[in-house]
């Protein structure tokens, strides 16, 4: 069960690498779901379901590419060799393949009050924030009290994807930092730099959200004013094959290590209300009866860490097991005997 349930098809009409390791592709919708790609709000997001065999699917979420316009959808996705499968299914796909999407939806909206705003985006985490960067250049071109910044890092100069497009939106107020390049990013100036009323928009891997809200807050301001997305995390260990008990089910499930718990329960038909997939939103929060053996490798951005460490709930989303025949008992939310 999701949250939005509505779905469209769309064809791939162009696949265009933009570094050696991400690929950008542009998604054409059928008939009458073409509004939806005139309509997204900046930071939306797209539910794709990606073949990875002739009846498997894997549900992941990626970030709209730029404002809409000209009747498509573009998504960058970044090549994991060692994720969880479905960037590689998406890498393996061709022009003119046929995909399941479900129409954009947004945890992550620009708030049309602020009047000074700092973009910071690393790696793949950019995607969301291009659209973002050409509303707010947009808005402050006809606005003399908007300021508008970003900082984007990526490993190097060749992995600072769209940079193009955001030089011609924001100009001088783009800096771009190549850590390869012995370039740093120091979060704690760029907060210092901002005014007390200022917004921090920021997108990235859940180190650099912890280095992030750690410094906001050291430096006192209202969370309220910091606004981010994540691509999750590769967790304290490697994805590994376990077992979930769902007593109120009666079932025992074996959770694959190119999958995720949420797809596994909704493979075996247990209804888990979703939506952003990617740990932020906490729609997929499950409870834990007990752990078998193993240990819960929380890879989320919603629980606390003093939630983490109670450990009787998790995102069914991204967390998983690990350890040696790892097995975990939970309840879901959904019950099968409630009575209307």
């Amino acid at each position: 069960m999701k949250a939005s349930d509505q779905t469209c098809t769309v064809t791939v009409d162009r696949i265009t690498d933009l570094s050696p390791t991400v690929r950008e592709f542009t998604l054409r919708p059928d008939g009458g779901a073409v509004a939806h790609a005139h309509a997204h709000a900046p930071g939306s997001h797209l539910g794709v379901e990606v073949p990875v065999g002739e009846r498997r699917t894997l549900s992941r979420c990626y970030s709209l590419v730029g404002l809409p316009g000209d009747g498509v959808w573009r998504i960058a996705v970044k090549h994991l060799p060692d994720g969880r499968g479905g960037s590689r299914a998406m890498w393996r796909l061709e022009e003119g393949a046929r995909l399941q999407v479900r129409v954009p939806a947004s945890h992550f909206e620009l708030d049309h009050r602020a009047t000074e705003v700092l973009l910071l985006a690393a790696g793949i985490g950019v995607t969301p924030l291009v659209g973002m960067a050409q509303a707010l250049a947009a808005r402050a071109a006809v606005r003399g009290d908007m300021k508008v910044r970003m900082v984007q890092v990526a490993r190097s100069e060749e992995e600072l994807v769209f940079s193009d497009v955001l030089s011609e939106a924001l100009g001088d107020r783009l800096r771009t930092v190549a850590t390869g390049a012995g370039q740093a990013l120091d979060i704690e100036a760029e907060i210092a730099a901002l005014g007390p009323q200022a917004q921090l928009y920021v997108c990235g891997p859940a180190t650099l959200m912890a280095r992030v809200r750690g410094a906001w807050a050291a430096a006192g301001r209202p969370a309220v004013q910091l606004r981010f997305e994540t691509f999750g995390t590769s967790g304290a260990h490697a994805a590994q094959a376990f077992t979930v008990k769902l007593p109120r089910h009666g079932l025992t499930l074996d959770v694959p290590a190119d999958s995720t718990l949420l797809d596994a329960l909704e493979r075996a038909g247990v209804e888990v209300l979703a939506d952003c997939r990617r740990g932020e939103c906490g729609l997929c929060v499950v409870d834990v009866l007990a752990v078998e053996s193993g240990t819960i490798d929380h890879r989320d951005v919603f629980l606390s860490a003093t939630q983490r460490a109670v450990g009787q709930q998790l995102c069914a989303c991204v967390s998983r097991m690990s350890g040696r025949a790892a097995c975990i008992v939970l309840d879901s939310s959904y019950r099968p005997d409630a009575t209307a």
